[in-house]
């Protein structure tokens, strides 16, 4: 892994980060004038220049993007800058390794078209010819006029896809850039997936490293620390973002060395966290050993990895579709690695870093992940049999618990009015509707500040008229964060026009999470019809939510909401160190 170069990170693993948005210290300060002071200076000998768009020069590289006006632009026209490579090609001898750093030390001689969008990782199902194992690319979006001396915030997405699909064409952050008055500065990474990010085992550690889709996301924000202020973007003042498995990556890039290590960003937002059961051991070694037999290489010994490593790309192809789903995504490495425990139990010991946070979900995730419809749930058995079907390492006396903690509809106090609603609920609370409130209840505990909450409640509507019965279906908050997008294996994507109710949502929703890029506090921006969104800790000590609903063509029905003691029992349970070790969360 490249060390990191550039200024300092404001975050460390040790003291609370504060609410109150500081100036510069004297040090960033001092930073950005020589930086903007060298800039100035190289412009004056002669910046390169190109037909093709504006050029942004990195002084080892040189790109030109191109520049649009995205709808409803409110700050200035955008420049795009694509297919940015941050790493060197993972191929050949560097497959299965840790992203190998560029030679940064060169002088460009011509400018690169950065106009269009890298190639997408291998996807799974997998196909030649659609998507590339060359794909450690990042995009960056900036206000035109953006220079150095900006010093504008950073926000930063990690797209999901379970870890095996998915690519950052789904999710066009122009708007981002172009409705914040303030200025920011947007990028999003391509990473490695499946078998080529995430194989496991001993065979794979002796002669290789384990979680590269991780490792190649960290070096992405390295990147970005090195080369951003030249987009105009402030290197101390970066926010991660990620929804799905991208808020998995989002709680494990916060929990990464298991704290002990700096991170490369200052405050986070994870959405619908989703990720396990972690495999064990047994079954990371099982699925190496399948995929080695797939491809036609041996399973152990000195050979193993420099076959695996001279396979044909289609042979890649033919083991990443004969495996089963889920086979390869991140595993538990023990001591001095990336990702040294379960999330779920780096948290509980505080073993992370504290960043500024944002945590969330889709009121529609445990109705997305449940395993059946309404009608398949008549019975305790019913939940027994399909919700606990996805995580099979829990035994029949925690699902007995489970059943307790969640009272059957009709029973004295219960909150459910059918057996759907107990099951989704259920199947929600294992991970990505706790897990947010697990962590941001870690952070508070630590004294860090700038704590928020939320829960989507405003349905994507092309997911909504395909299966009513889902409601906020997980997805749904990138349907308004990024243009109406829905995606789908092998990197597609589609968009969908907004009417005008679904454009005030959208519009409120940039607002607030692009306040939270550029100061800690998603209210500090926000659109004058929208609610304050409170913090986490109400002033009782409650725990407090901003529910994202969607209302008329001139504003949102959003609203505070106070998280009952009900539920945070329920999460208690599921987030305990018995459970989890069950779920591996």
């Amino acid at each position: 892994m490249p060390s990191h170069v550039g200024p300092p990170h404001l975050v460390t693993s040790a003291g609370p980060i504060k609410s109150t948005p500081s100036r510069p210290s004297a040090k960033n300060m001092l930073y950005f004038f020589i930086v903007s002071t060298f800039i100035a200076a190289s412009t004056a000998i002669g910046a390169k220049t190109s037909n093709l768009g504006p050029v942004v020069d990195l002084g080892y590289a040189a790109y030109a993007g191109n520049t649009t006006s995205p709808t409803g632009v409110d700050n200035g026209p955008v420049a795009f800058y694509g297919n940015i490579r941050y790493a060197q090609p993972p191929l050949g001898n560097l497959r299965f390794r840790a992203p190998a750093p560029l030679d940064e030390t060169t002088t460009a001689s011509q400018v690169l078209d950065a106009r269009d969008w890298g190639p997408a990782c291998i996807q799974r199902p997998a196909t030649v010819g659609i998507g590339s194992e060359d794909c450690l690319t990042l995009n960056v979006w900036k206000p035109t006029n953006a220079s150095a001396a900006d010093a504008l915030p950073v926000a930063v997405y990690i797209h999901g896809g379970g870890f095996y699909y998915g690519t950052p064409q789904g999710f066009p952050m122009y708007d981002w850039v172009a409705q914040h008055a303030g200025g920011i500065v947007a990028v999003s990474i391509t990473y490695r997936l499946n078998l080529l990010g995430f194989i496991g085992g001993p065979v794979v550690a002796a002669d290789g490293d384990l979680n590269t889709g991780l490792l190649d996301q960290r070096a992405g924000l390295e990147w970005v620390q090195r080369h951003i202020s030249r987009f105009g973007g402030n290197p101390a003042n970066v926010t991660i973002y990620g929804e799905s498995a991208g808020g998995a990556s989002v709680v494990m890039q916060i929990a990464a060395y298991g704290g002990t290590k700096p991170v490369p960003f200052r405050r986070a937002t994870a959405q619908s966290i989703g990720f396990g059961p972690t495999n064990t051991e047994a079954q990371t070694d099982a699925f190496f050993a399948s995929a080695a037999q797939f491809v036609g290489c041996p399973a152990s010994g000195s050979e193993a990895m420099p076959c695996m490593r001279n396979a044909s790309l289609g042979a890649i192809v033919s083991a990443i579709n004969r495996i089963p789903n889920g086979a390869f995504a991140p595993v538990i490495e023990g001591p001095g690695g990336f990702l040294p425990d379960l999330p779920s139990r780096l948290i509980a010991a505080g073993k992370f870093t504290n960043v500024e946070f944002v945590g969330g979900h889709c009121t529609g995730d445990g109705k997305t992940f449940a395993g059946g419809r309404p009608d398949d749930f008549q019975t305790d058995d019913d939940i027994r049999r399909i919700v606990f079907s996805r995580w099979p390492g829990v035994s029949n006396a925690t699902i007995d618990k489970a059943l307790a903690i969640y009272p059957e509809p009709g029973a004295l106090g219960s909150p459910f009015a059918t057996e759907w609603d107990r099951a989704s609920t259920m199947a929600g609370e294992i991970i990505f509707t706790c897990m947010d409130w697990f962590l941001a209840e870690k952070l508070t505990s630590n004294g860090v500040e700038n704590i928020f909450s939320y829960s989507w409640n405003a349905p994507d509507t092309v997911l909504f008229n395909q299966a009513p019965y889902r409601g906020a279906v997980h997805t749904s908050d990138l349907y308004y964060l990024f243009d109406g997008t829905n995606t789908i294996a092998n990197a597609g994507n589609t968009f969908t026009p907004f009417n005008t109710s679904e454009a005030v949502l959208s519009r409120e929703a940039i607002a607030y999470w692009t306040s939270f890029t550029a100061t800690g506090n998603p209210s500090a921006d926000k659109e004058s019809i929208s609610p304050t969104w409170e913090s986490f800790v109400g002033p009782d000590s409650s725990r407090r939510r901003l529910v994202l609903t969607r209302g008329n063509n001139t504003a949102t029905n959003s609203t505070m909401e106070s998280i009952t003691e009900a539920k945070i029992q329920r999460c208690q349970f599921w987030m305990s160190a018995d459970v989890v070790a069950e779920t591996r969360v």
